[in-house]
């Protein structure tokens, strides 16, 4: 990982916790199976990429730029996505856990999350407009004027979202989930 510009690279089984590694440049490169915990990636790019079965935890990612980057059954604990750069910033997850994570103020339309447990994440004015949220669990997830305008949360579960803080206009809920919308009022849904 010495050069400064990576094209079409696969990195397997590599070992980063703890590390510090800046000023990089990863196009269109694979990450399996490493561990990047507790490790310090900032000013780093990330375009085009994919990370399958890594460890990210704890990763920080300040001003690193993520542009069309996959996350595939990742580890990704307390990651502060709101330090990378909003230019392009463009994530999905699939497989993920993603708890107590951070993506406050992020523009991330129509992202997609699948599969992956969102325990007490940070939501808080991101922009969320138009993203799924599949199979997923939101226990404890902050949304706090956040848009998830034309969001699909139909399986998603555990979530609790007030409808009069948040923008909400044509977003999409199952019928088992309604209490998600209605928690504050204690109402009492049989």
């Amino acid at each position: 990982m010495n050069a400064l510009v990576h094209d079409d690279k696969t990195f397997e089984d590599e070992n980063y916790a703890g590390a510090t590694v800046s000023g990089k440049e990863f196009n269109n490169c694979t990450f399996k199976k490493c561990d990047f915990s507790n490790s310090n990636f900032a000013n780093n790019k990330f375009i085009d990429c994919v990370f399958d079965g890594c460890n990210l935890s704890l990763m920080k990612l300040t001003k690193c730029t993520l542009s069309s980057v996959e996350f595939k059954n990742c580890k990704i604990l307390g990651v502060n996505f709101t330090d990378c750069v909003d230019f392009l910033f463009s994530v999905g997850f699939d497989g993920c856990i993603l708890d107590y994570s951070s993506f406050m103020l992020k523009k991330m339309l129509k992202t997609r999350f699948s599969k992956s447990t969102l325990k007490e994440v940070t939501f808080t004015q991101a922009n969320l407009a138009g993203s799924v949220f599949s199979d997923c669990d939101l226990n404890g997830a902050i949304f706090n004027r956040t848009d998830i305008s034309n969001a699909n949360f139909i399986t998603a579960y555990n979530y609790d979202i007030d409808p009069e803080i948040n923008s909400v206009k044509k977003a999409s809920f199952s019928a088992q989930g309604i209490h998600g919308l209605l928690s504050k009022y204690q109402l009492k849904i049989v």
